[in-house]
Formats: structure tokens, sequence, C-alpha cells
């Protein structure tokens, strides 16, 4: 008959080492496309955030992921309960790390408009035409702060002074697409914790399984 905590068990392991697969495809996939020349504003203000995103960390936590699934399977395949402790102990730090990584994208939403801004002006002037056509608007915070670029959206300084300045809608758009990305991260941290609850529950049935065996032992013992 199937031990259904133990199945359990083993489908929140799966579902943990996907989230490390996911976790590595993005981080590796995204630090390969934001450094792309944008055909878009769109897709440049999307690689202006990837930039500040913590790629590097992301890798870190895929790999102690991939480790922490290792160090559980030998929990899996023998009665022990130390392994199946170590792997719930790594699985926390785990948690913890996505946790930090969350929190970081949920700041970067709090103060978009005011750190995009430097970025914004750093870019070379056919970028800051792109971001004005797909956007509408004319420089950042207005059409003289920082100065706006010259063409079909903003042909003059008296048409981009009636124009809003480009911080409103790339802020709109940065928020909405950070929400997603730090969604998914907490979603990851739940993705741990239910595994981290899986584990105690299958620690808790093994210790109890060692109780009865122990038991019966002893009922054994007293029959001979």
């Amino acid at each position: 008959m199937v031990n259904k905590v133990q199945l359990a068990y083993v489908v929140a392991d799966g579902l943990f080492l996907l989230m490390g697969v996911f976790m590595i495809g993005f981080s590796v996939i995204v630090g390969n496309i934001r450094d792309e020349i944008p055909e878009n504003g769109r897709q440049a203000a999307r690689n202006l955030l990837y930039q500040r995103f913590p790629l590097n960390a992301g890798i870190a936590n895929a790999v102690f992921i991939f480790i922490t699934f290792i160090a559980t399977l030998p929990g899996l395949a023998t009665s022990s309960r130390g392994w199946l402790k170590l792997g719930g102990y790594m699985t926390t730090v785990c948690a913890m790390f996505s946790l930090v990584v969350g929190l970081f994208l949920w700041i970067l939403t709090l103060r978009t408009r005011e750190d995009f801004g430097p970025l914004y002006v750093a870019q070379p002037a056919d970028i800051q035409q792109l971001m004005q056509a797909e956007f509408n608007c004319c420089g950042y915070f207005n059409s003289s702060a920082p100065a706006f670029i010259t063409d079909a959206t903003c042909p003059s300084p008296a048409a981009a002074a009636l124009m809003r300045g480009c911080a409103t809608p790339i802020t709109s758009f940065a928020n909405v697409f950070l929400d997603n990305i730090f969604t998914a991260m907490f979603g990851m941290v739940g993705i741990d914790v239910a595994f981290i609850m899986a584990t105690a529950c299958l620690l808790k049935d093994r210790k109890e399984m060692e109780r009865f065996r122990h038991i019966d032992e002893k009922i054994g013992a007293g029959r001979i």
C-alpha cells in the first residue's frame, strides 16, 4: 500500500526541484538578453529593469536548491530520519534566500520612479527615442528634466512642453512587470514552506512507525 505521507513528500520534493530549474533558467536567460539592443521602448525599459535584478543571487539560490534536492534522496531511499532533517534545514535556508530576493524586487517597486531616472538619462539618444515613442512622452520627469530627444513624438520644445514626462508611464509599466516577478518569488517561498511541512509530516510518520516497531519487538520478545 502506498504511504500517502511519503507520496506527498515526493510530490513536494519534485515541485521544489522544478522551482530550482525555473529559477536558474530565468536567471541565465535574462542574463543573456538584458544587454541586447532593444527594438521598441518596452523592451528597452524591460532590459534596464533586468540590469537591476540580482541574477547572481538567483543562480546561487538555484544551485543550493539542487544540492538540497540531492540531500533529500538518501532520506527517501532509506528509513533514516537524519537525512530528512538535514533536507528540512536546507530547505529553510532556501526559503529565506528566496524571500530576501522577493523582498528586494518588491522594494524596487517602491523607488522605481527615482531609481529609473539615472538609468534613463544614461541611455543613448536612440534608446530614449524608443521609450518616448512607446510611452508617448518627452523627457523623463518632464520635457526639460532631462531635456527631451527631438523625434516624431517630441518635434519641438513647444510640442514637448505639452507632453507628459516618461517617468509616470515607465513607472506604471515597471511596477506591473516587477509585481509579476516578485509574486512568483513569493510563490516559490510558498512551495518551500509546503515542502518543509511535508518533511515534518514524514518525520512524524517515520517516528511513529519506529515506535510501533519497537513495541512489536518487545511484544515478540515477551512471547519467547
